[in-house]
C-alpha cells in the first residue's frame, strides 16, 4: 500500500512540477504570471483536439501523442506570449493580465472541450491506442526489480520529463551565464538593462518557456491523469497550487520536485489513507490548507526574502531609468 501510494504521488506531482518549474522561469525574469491555471486549461484542450484532429488522419498511437505535446505547448507559449505582450509592451498590470488569463483560459477550455464533446455524442476520447503512450512504462528487467522496479521505473514518459525540466532548469538558472542575466533581470531591471541585457527581450524569453511548461502540465492533466477524456473542470486548481509551489520551494526549481511530490500525494491522500468519519470532502481541501499555512508560515519568517526576485511584479519603464 505504501509503495502504490508513493507512486500514485509522484503521479499526481508531476503536473504540479511542470506547471511550478514553467512559473519559476517566469518569476525569475520579473514577470509574476497569475495566468498559470487558464494556460493549463487551454495546454490541455490544445492537447485533446490535436491528439482528436492526429487520430482522424490515421495518426493514432506516437502521431497522436506527438501532436498532443505540440498543441500543449504551443498554446501555452500563445497564452504567455499574450501576457508578455500586454505586460512588457503594454505595460498592463501584471496580476490583473493574469486573472484575465485565467478566466479566459478555463473558459476556453471547458467550452471547446465541451463543444468536442456535443459534436462527438456526449463525450470526447481518444482512442485506446493513444492512451496507451501516456501509459506506464515497462523498462526490461528494471521494471521488475522488488520494490525500487515499481518505485522508480513504472511511470509514464511525461513524469520522467518534469524531473528532467526541474533539473534542466536548475542547471541553467544557477549554474550558466544565460541564467545569470534572467536572474539579474528579475532582480534589478534598470542594472542588467544599464549592463546591456535586453530586460524586454529576456521576459519575453522566459515567459513564454514558462508557458510552454504550462500548457505541458495541462496537457498531462487531461491526457494521462484523465486517460484522454475530456472532464468538465480538469485542472481544478492546480495551476493555483504550482502558483503557491513557486513560494514553497523559494524559486528553486529542485526543491519544487520534493514539494510538488508532496502535494501530490495530498491530492490523492484520501484515495489510499481512510480515516473513519472523516468527510471526504475535508481531503480534497487538505493541499489548500497546507498551501494556506505554507504562505502565511513563509511570510511570517520571511524566509523566501533571499530568494524572492526584487523586481517581481513590476513593471519596466526604461526612460525612467
Amino acid at each position: 500500500m505504501i509503495i502504490n501510494f508513493l507512486v500514485a504521488a509522484f503521479l499526481a506531482g508531476a503536473p504540479l512540477i511542470l506547471a511550478t518549474v514553467g512559473e519559476i522561469i517566469t518569476e525569475k525574469s520579473g514577470n509574476m504570471n497569475l495566468g498559470v491555471e487558464g494556460t493549463m486549461y487551454i495546454g490541455a484542450v490544445s492537447a485533446l483536439a490535436c491528439a482528436v484532429v492526429a487520430e482522424k488522419i490515421g495518426l493514432a498511437g506516437i502521431g497522436a501523442g506527438v501532436f498532443a505535446l505540440i498543441g500543449g505547448a504551443i498554446s501555452g507559449m500563445l497564452a504567455s506570449a499574450l501576457f508578455s505582450f500586454m505586460t512588457v509592451t503594454l505595460r498592463v498590470n501584471q496580476n490583473v493580465v493574469g486573472l484575465i488569463i485565467t478566466i479566459m483560459g478555463t473558459g476556453i477550455g471547458n467550452f471547446f472541450g465541451e463543444l468536442m464533446g456535443q459534436g462527438n455524442g456526449g463525450y470526447i476520447s481518444v482512442s485506446g491506442k493513444t492512451k496507451a503512450v501516456f501509459a506506464g512504462i515497462n523498462i526490461p528487467g528494471l521494471s521488475k526489480i522488488p520494490v525500487v522496479g515499481k518505485l522508480l521505473f513504472s511511470y509514464n514518459g511525461m513524469v520522467y520529463l518534469s524531473f528532467i525540466v526541474a533539473i534542466v532548469a536548475f542547471i541553467i538558472i544557477r549554474k550558466t551565464k544565460v541564467g545569470l542575466k534572467l536572474n539579474a533581470v528579475g532582480e534589478n531591471p534598470a542594472a542588467a538593462d544599464a549592463a546591456g541585457i535586453s530586460v524586454g527581450k529576456y521576459r519575453y524569453i522566459a515567459t513564454i518557456i514558462g508557458g510552454a511548461l504550462c500548457g505541458l502540465a495541462g496537457m498531462y492533466m487531461c491526457m494521462v491523469t484523465n486517460a484522454g477524456v475530456w472532464v468538465h473542470g480538469c485542472i481544478s486548481g492546480y495551476g493555483w497550487l504550482a502558483v503557491a509551489l513557486v513560494i514553497f520551494s523559494s524559486w528553486n526549481p529542485l526543491k519544487s520536485v520534493f514539494c510538488s511530490i508532496i502535494f501530490g500525494a495530498l491530492m490523492i491522500m484520501r484515495l489510499y489513507i481512510e480515516i473513519p468519519g472523516l468527510n471526504p470532502l475535508i481531503y480534497d481541501m487538505c493541499p489548500y490548507i497546507v498551501t494556506a499555512v505554507v504562505i502565511i508560515i513563509a511570510s511570517i519568517r520571511k524566509n523566501g526574502k533571499n530568494h524572492i526576485p526584487e523586481g517581481l511584479g513590476l513593471n519596466y519603464y526604461r526612460e525612467e531609468r
